[in-house]
């Protein structure tokens, strides 16, 4: 469809920009050379496009149209993992260098897309834009936002906004939407605008919404269940007899033995023993008076040194990447521990396919490009990366994310690697169980293949 004022006939002399032009043709799909099939089967798009001007403003495109082996065939590429709304925005900025950011939800859609296809000044664009929409309804999510896209400027914001308006955030239906380790971010501040029982009513709130997300009966048991580490955050101690009392002590989330304790050393501190499951600090958090300093360092727990968990067994098969392909794992695990990362072959030089992929020095090299990301059950990603390295043929490297992730029993969790390198990559069997130290990993299936798998291992650590 030509722009206003113009007819199909002569748009090219009654547009005089080029980004006008290109718009019209990103618009009417003129000239297309490209499709996508964007979006997952509840929402589903066919979006046109042309491949030379898609490979100007991105590496990732340039590779899937220009690489060793470009795609030719006229099958739509599908990209399942990034709405059709926002993917059709990500072209509007490549092919006009315009924008048009409405919402917080769009806006991280966005973001998403430009760094899955590696367009930082719009990845800038899109944290902009949240950064001057701060307020306490959406500061929780803007925070969790800034952790995944590691923006620390941004999260240094959020955590001011949420410690001097505590009491507003804690009211927003929006809080009780937010992360278990978002609420721990929470817990951890030494200076909060709200009373602990305050505090505690709302944990009370988000702890019967997150059973409903994870099909709980809602009872006090499940509630402390569900609150895991961070009912051991609350300072009880800081609270009045009374609120005490008529506060926690009633809710049937402590023992009785719990309460006497509590209520004792509230009334006389030290004259009893407290539980190790109870938070030990007599000090009331405080109001902020000045901007938190060193924000980086609060919002992550240092995890200890990596292990590995290696799932991969003997090589069985070889899968030919003609595309963009994602290959995921998915997997649970008995006890809290973090991912950092994961080991994944290189691609195969020959033909002729040793059994394992350990080699005493490299035939060359070549340069690899891959994205990866860790998302929860419900689809949520919790944190990403991506590698582009000159690496070594028939080998292995590892893939690091860009922050380590707790990652907490009884749930199922998946690592998705998109290769974006054109090749053969070599196929494992994948174990269906590992115990390590104090740890057992579960394995699904990934869905290259039934049984076989990409990843080698799994790079972890045990907190501190």
């Amino acid at each position: 469809m030509a722009e206003a004022g113009t007819s199909s006939s002569d748009w090219q002399t009654g547009l005089n920009c080029l980004s006008h032009r290109a718009n019209h043709i990103l618009n009417s799909s003129q000239w297309s050379d490209c499709s996508f099939l964007v979006g997952n089967e509840n929402n589903q798009k066919t979006i046109h496009g042309h491949r030379l001007i898609l490979a100007m403003s991105s590496p990732v495109f340039e590779t899937m149209f220009f690489g060793g082996l470009p795609e030719k065939s006229e099958k739509p590429i599908e990209i399942l993992d990034v709405q059709p709304e926002a993917f059709r925005a990500l072209l509007q900025y490549i092919y006009t260098d315009e924008i048009n950011l409405k919402s917080f939800d769009q806006v991280c859609e966005i973001c998403y897309a430009a760094k899955k296809y590696m367009i930082p000044a719009l990845v800038k664009q899109c944290t902009e834009f949240i950064w001057g929409d701060l307020y306490p309804g959406n500061v929780c999510r803007a925070y969790e936002f800034a952790l995944l896209f590691e923006e620390p400027r941004l999260i240094g914001k959020c955590l001011q906004i949420i410690e001097k308006r505590t009491d507003e955030v804690l009211k927003d239906p929006s809080f009780e939407e937010m992360g278990l380790s978002t609420l721990r971010t929470i817990l951890k501040q030494e200076n909060l605008n709200v009373s602990e029982l305050v505090l505690w009513d709302a944990l009370l709130n988000w702890a019967v919404q997150e059973c409903g997300r994870q099909s709980l009966e809602v009872n006090a048991e499940n509630q402390r269940k569900v609150l895991g580490e961070c009912f051991g955050m609350v300072r009880f101690l800081t609270l009045k007899p009374s609120e005490f009392a008529n506060g926690p002590a009633m809710s049937g989330l402590l023992t009785k033995e719990e309460s006497y304790s509590l209520l004792m050393n509230i009334s006389s501190p030290g004259v009893a023993p407290l539980p190790s499951t109870i938070c030990k600090t007599c000090k009331s958090r405080q109001k902020l008076l000045t901007p938190p300093r060193n924000v980086e360092s609060n919002y992550m727990e240092r995890p200890k040194v990596r292990q590995w968990c290696e799932c991969a067994g003997e090589m069985a098969d070889v899968l030919l990447n003609e595309q963009l392909v994602d290959c995921s794992l998915s997997f649970s695990v008995s006890s809290n521990i973090y991912i950092h990362g994961m080991h994944v072959p290189t691609q195969i030089l020959s033909e002729n396919v040793p059994e394992h992929l350990t080699f005493p020095m490299s035939y060359s090299e070549y340069s690899e490009l891959i994205y990866a990301f860790l998302q929860d059950s419900d689809g949520c990603r919790l944190t990403y990366t991506h590698f582009t390295a000159r690496v070594p043929w028939n080998s292995s490297v590892e893939v690091i994310f860009n922050r380590p992730i707790m990652i907490t029993p009884n749930k199922t969790y998946k690592i998705v690697v998109v290769l974006n390198k054109v090749g053969r990559y070599p196929l494992f069997h994948i174990s269906p169980q590992l115990h390590l130290d104090s740890v057992t990993f579960s394995f699904g299936r990934e869905r290259t293949r039934d049984g076989l798998g990409l990843i080698r291992a799994i790079i972890f650590g045990y907190p501190s």
